[in-house]
């Protein structure tokens, strides 16, 4: 009688999942199963059970005979997802992104090999396509789960699928800050700071992904509505738009002080910034300070320097899962600070 090795199996395979395969596949005996896992054999007779049950579900149902076929040799293994468990994660980001937002559902026809992702009020070009062995890893992984069954199956994200597509995108996002403080240290052979200088937290340019302020607006609260409203995320951009004007501004400045001068004998004076970089500065500066400490330091970070939420909360010794809270009531003093501005400030802001 053959054996199902665990080192054949794909890395993101549950554990249930393996000891379920081993026993309808290779027909090894559950107290087999037990001694080689150390544990009793009620356990893995309840593993074996759960997902017997759950091969009610047609994507689970399919990707279990995709991965006994594959190991026998009757299937191929590009009908399979990834085996590795990040690049499973990687390829999982955009679909469930396009799942978190309200009313997106993965669909699957009876009999198609491939599964979409829609959402209604989307047009059909909107639509995304998902191989049906990756549908079936992510539900096998419960990160998305059936609410509607039949000849078109639904399915739509879990609790499990929103936890890790945020522990992806604060990843993506370090990972970029990271490349970004380090990149040019890197090319350079060294460290980029003065000796004696703490070095300067370096920005992640904006649209290089998700920033904090989408990631909110698609969460949804109690009562259904968005957790943060459109009316807050355009708040939070307006904030960063003066901020990027002015950042912009300096570096021109600094440009032209560089290469201004024809010799280093004569080097031309520091030319001033112009009046929409000053603008935006002074915007800019009036916003934060009307914020206070506290709430400026997390609008600083996640809206400005795109800082992901984790990394925001660890910098300053917050509880985790509190900066959300703290972001939206910062952006609430933020459009109470602009609307007290009145016309004259957004009149400043159009013409600079």
């Amino acid at each position: 009688m053959g054996t199902l090795s665990v080192s054949k199996l794909p890395d993101w395979l549950p554990e249930d999942a393996q000891r379920y395969l081993q026993h309808t596949e290779t027909g090894q005996s559950i107290r087999q199963l037990a001694r080689q896992a150390g544990c009793h054999p009620s356990t893995v007779l309840r593993q074996v059970r759960r997902i017997e049950i759950r091969r009610d579900d047609p994507l689970i149902d399919s990707i279990l005979t995709a991965l006994a076929c594959w190991h026998s040799g009757a299937g191929e293994s590009g009908a399979l997802p990834p085996s590795k468990t990040a690049l499973l994660e990687s390829r999982s980001v955009e679909i469930l992104t396009r799942l978190a937002q309200p009313g997106a559902v993965l669909a699957v026809a009876e009999g198609m090999e491939t599964a979409v992702v829609v959402r209604q009020g989307d047009p059909v070009e909107a639509k995304l396509s998902v191989s049906r062995g990756l549908a079936g890893a992510m539900a096998l992984l419960t990160w998305i789960d059936c609410t509607r069954s039949g000849r078109l199956s639904r399915y739509q994200i879990t609790s499990s699928g929103r936890n890790l597509l945020t522990r992806l995108v604060a990843e993506r996002e370090n990972k970029a800050r990271n490349r970004a403080e380090n990149g040019i240290a890197a090319l350079a052979g060294g460290p980029s700071s003065h000796k004696g200088q703490s070095p300067r937290p370096r920005r992640t340019r904006y649209g290089g992904g998700e920033t904090p302020m989408d990631m909110l607006a698609r969460l949804i609260d109690k009562n259904g509505e968005p957790f943060l409203p459109p009316d807050l995320v355009q708040v939070g951009k307006r904030l960063r738009e003066d901020f990027e004007v002015a950042q912009i501004g300096n570096h021109l400045m600094q440009e032209a002080a560089y290469f201004g001068g024809e010799s280093c004998a004569r080097p031309e004076p520091t030319p001033m910034p112009s009046a929409t970089a000053r603008a935006a500065r002074d915007r800019a500066r009036r916003a934060l300070a009307a914020l206070g400490a506290g709430l400026s330091d997390i609008a600083l970070r996640c809206c400005c320097y795109l800082e992901g939420l984790e990394a925001a909360e660890r910098q300053l010794g917050w509880s985790a899962r509190s900066g959300k809270i703290v972001l939206r009531i910062a952006l609430q003093q933020l459009q109470s600070h602009y609307e007290s501005c009145g016309q004259e400030g957004e009149k400043e802001r159009l013409i600079g």
